[in-house]
């Protein structure tokens, strides 16, 4: 009997033309830094190096210990901040202090965690990654791509934060993300921290700097820590999509202090950092809030995509999610459905965006001036992806008049 002979009804099937975009935690913080696991009972294995993700503050006590040691034990104060008091979640932690190799005496000492441990490196031999290089396992291994970078109690160290820098390009080979640092408390005034800023080179477009700390109580903790909070609650809020600036969300915290004195910043001093390309608390109208729009890249560069957080985050967050979307198109034929396929795809997520006024605008197109026969012969093939954020309102202007009109009220109506 023939293979193709056809008795009655039947029903085949063809691909959707249309691919539905990969979901991403836009916001999902990676945490280098030391966490007291030498307090762990007897016999619970201590976490060294080995990335570890979080769904609630307990289960951060369990994995890594407790001390309310803040200032000591970053990865405590991450947990409490991020976990506890902004109720987001989850958290990838990465503890780097060995209590067998940390020690002073035959006592485990976290103060001899150095920023050489924190960057990390690859074992030549066994290949095995430690400290900032692990960001590059953690898609790998949870299928989660890092939204932020964060090294509590390091990342004031120029070394380190240079280094964030440089992790928050192409992790994983391929996914762009963010990376907040913390100002040292040796930069005593507010004046001071430009200098400090350039002097070491600290102005990549991935970066966020955080002047001050929040206090809460009586417990002093990082401003990264409640920037990554902050930018999450926002995120939230925001259905995911990450175009909606952190700068006048709520700060949780009662005061901000620096170097031991308390901070009272007003309007004037704040957007003096902010034109500087720094992000601070500003106690004005409502309460503590987040204060500063800006990347670590601003005033020396003013390309609006590096130098607003929000369309910085909104470039990256749309790059990851075409590369997440395409993956599945790679070694397809190049032929014409492919293209279609590809733009389709994304014309349409970005008219939804669009509609929903995430975006002011965006399209995929396939350009012939961006293809040449060689690179097509040689199975390359490039889309052009136009897209337009929304820019903060950073500033609102009111143009007052004395209209000299309305004084023919005092005449009343005429008889």
């Amino acid at each position: 009997m023939p293979l193709n002979y056809r008795h009655g009804v039947s029903v085949s099937e063809v691909p959707t033309s249309v691919v539905a975009p990969a979901r991403i935690d836009v916001s999902l913080p990676v945490v280098v830094g030391i966490a007291p696991v030498h307090k762990l009972p007897i016999g619970v294995s201590r976490l060294v190096n080995e990335p570890k993700i979080v769904f609630s503050y307990q289960e951060f006590v369990e994995l890594f210990g407790w001390d309310d040691d803040l200032p000591t034990y970053g990865l405590c104060d991450v947990a409490k901040v991020y976990l506890s008091l902004y109720g987001m979640s989850p958290i990838v932690f990465i503890n780097v202090f060995d209590p067998a190799v940390h020690k002073t005496g035959e006592t485990p000492d976290p103060a001899k965690v150095t920023a050489a441990d924190i960057i990390g490196g690859v074992d030549a031999t066994t290949l095995k990654r430690t400290g900032l290089e692990l960001v590059a396992e953690v898609f790998p291994r949870f299928r989660l791509v890092p939204g932020q970078i964060l090294c509590p109690g390091f990342s004031s160290d120029p070394a380190v934060a240079v280094v964030m820098g440089a992790k928050c390009k192409l992790v994983s080979g391929h996914f762009t993300c963010s990376g907040i640092i913390d100002v040292p408390a040796s930069v005593s005034r507010y004046t001071d921290v430009p200098a400090w800023i350039n002097d070491n080179n600290l102005t990549d477009s991935g970066l966020s700097i955080f002047y001050g700390s929040p206090v809460l109580g009586t417990e002093i903790h990082r401003g990264s820590s409640h920037l990554a909070g902050g930018i999450a609650a926002r995120d939230v809020k925001s259905g995911g999509v990450p175009f909606w600036s952190p700068s006048n969300s709520r700060l949780l915290c009662n005061s901000l202090v620096h170097g031991g004195k308390e901070l009272h910043l007003d309007p004037g001093q704040a957007a003096y950092l902010e034109s500087q390309g720094i992000v601070t608390g500003l106690n004005f109208i409502g309460g503590m809030k987040i204060w500063g729009n800006r990347t670590a890249a601003y005033p020396g560069v003013t390309d609006v995509k590096d130098t607003f957080i929000p369309v910085r985050r909104m470039f990256n967050w749309i790059g990851n999610t075409l590369i997440l979307t395409a993956w599945q198109l790679v070694d397809w034929p190049v032929r014409r459905r492919t293209i279609e396929t590809v733009c389709d795809t994304f014309n349409c997520w970005l008219n939804g965006l669009t509609s929903c006024e995430y975006l002011l605008g965006g399209r995929v197109a396939f350009l012939e001036s961006e293809n040449p026969t060689l690179d097509l012969l040689d199975g390359i093939i490039r889309f052009h992806v136009y897209a337009s954020p929304p820019p903060p309102a950073r500033s609102l202007e009111f143009i007052m008049e004395y209209d000299v009109k309305y004084l023919s009220a005092l005449f009343g109506s005429s008889n």
